[in-house]
């Protein structure tokens, strides 16, 4: 679903139907230490462009909601694991690196 800044992010999730307005990230909801989620933390979150540059099906994202120096500043901490090796990933957007080793590349043949 597209952000209120633009990008597609799957974790994102709005309900404007019949006079509701309900606007939520299901990515921080499974921490129970993440702060509270507010629609202008899309502005500088990393997981639109994570799912843009790495579209693995095995990558699995963990997010939550930190402040910053004095509690001023909120950020969406992103980190990853890949299903397939069971090992976190350290930069999501490139991926494990092993898990499409395994794969066939896609062959096509004009026939």
């Amino acid at each position: 679903m597209r952000t209120p800044y633009g990008g597609d992010c799957k974790h994102y999730y709005a309900d404007f139907n019949r006079g509701r307005a309900t606007q939520e990230c299901r990515l921080p909801r499974a921490d129970a230490a993440s702060e509270k989620w507010k629609p202008d933390l899309c502005r500088e979150c990393p997981v639109p462009r994570i799912q843009l540059a790495n579209a693995c099906p095995h990558l699995i994202l963990h997010g939550r909601i930190d402040r910053g120096f004095l509690g001023l500043n909120r950020k969406m901490i992103v980190g990853a694991s890949c299903r397939q090796t069971q090992e976190p990933v350290t930069e999501p957007a490139i991926g494990c690196g092993r898990c499409h080793e395994t794969e066939q590349p896609f062959r096509f043949t004009l026939e």
